[in-house]
């Protein structure tokens, strides 16, 4: 029987989402390829440093058992194979070892292979790749490099915030707000409360992320946390997309445009998505942030 990774929560992220690659890509950025191949060559045995997607995904990897796995992290990324090499010993050198799999295409659109993965989470710090990623239909999110890293106050629990609107649900509402105001969504929103949402493009993520709490982890569970600007009344239809969804998430902050990144530092996410960028760049001060380029907000 041929393997695949049907059953499993797949994660395919790039070099500088994993590690810190930061001063490396400053010399790859400035045009001089086979400097930045050079580099890393000479950095072989020298392991990267994590980056702001580690803690995300060693906190993952902790649900695999030796007799099931069931998450698959893949390296997906636009390096070279020499500097690929450098990643998977960077593995090995901070306790990755399950990280096995790996596409390095050598600066081409690495996006394409997310559909043999079967990913259900895609995060890299290239924003064309992300778009096109989301394009395709996967949960996709910028990696902004700045952010704070998580904290290790919680080692046992996977925490993932989400935005909702252009984020786990689509951005219907949202467009109401941008054109017509405040008012005019509430008003919106009420009339719609009993009616769930349309799906957003993280809704394959959260769907993942429950099947593999409930499959159960002696030594790691989720924490999810929706984190919005809705306040009530508009909060209900949220909530009531979830119901009909049977997913819960373990906290839910309407906000009611107040700043998220306050919140979030008290939440202490090992990650958290967002499409407006304020938000991300609110939350990158305080925790692991991505920036997911979908919805009207990303349009203009």
């Amino acid at each position: 029987m041929a393997l695949t990774l049907d059953d499993k929560l797949v994660v395919a992220i790039s070099s500088r989402a994993l590690f810190n690659f930061e001063e490396e890509n400053r010399v790859f950025e400035h045009g001089n390829d086979r400097a930045y191949v050079e580099l890393q060559r000479q950095r072989l045995d020298a392991p990267a440093a994590p980056g702001v997607a580690f803690s995300l995904v060693r906190k993952l990897l902790a649900f695999n058992q030796a007799d099931h796995q069931r998450v698959e992290v893949v390296l997906l990324s636009r390096n070279d194979p020499v500097s690929g090499m450098r990643v998977f010993r960077s593995c090995q050198a901070h306790g990755l070892p399950s990280v096995q799999r790996g596409v390095f295409t050598q600066g081409r659109d690495p996006f394409g292979y997310l559909r043999p993965l079967g990913a259900h989470l895609f995060l890299s710090a290239n924003e064309e790749d992300v778009r096109a990623a989301l394009h395709l239909g996967y949960p996709a999110a910028r990696v902004v490099t700045e952010s704070v890293q998580a904290g290790d106050a919680h080692p046992h629990e996977v925490r993932i915030a989400f935005d909702g609107d252009a984020v786990l649900f689509s951005d219907e509402a949202e467009r109401i707000y941008q054109a017509e105001g405040l008012a005019a969504f509430q008003r919106h929103e009420i009339d719609k409360a009993a009616q769930p949402l349309p799906d957003g493009p993280f809704k394959p993520l959260l769907a993942a992320l429950h099947r593999l709490q409930q499959a159960g982890s002696a030594d790691m569970r989720i924490r999810t946390a929706l984190v919005t600007a809705r306040s009530a009344p508009a909060h209900e239809r949220a909530i009531q997309t979830l119901m009909s969804w049977n997913i819960a998430v373990d906290e839910a902050m309407f906000l009611g445009g107040l700043e998220k990144g306050g919140f979030l530092r008290e939440f202490e996410p090992d990650f958290f998505f967002d499409d407006q960028t304020g938000h991300v760049a609110s939350a990158a001060r305080h925790v692991p942030a991505g920036h997911v380029s979908s919805g009207i907000a990303n349009t203009r």
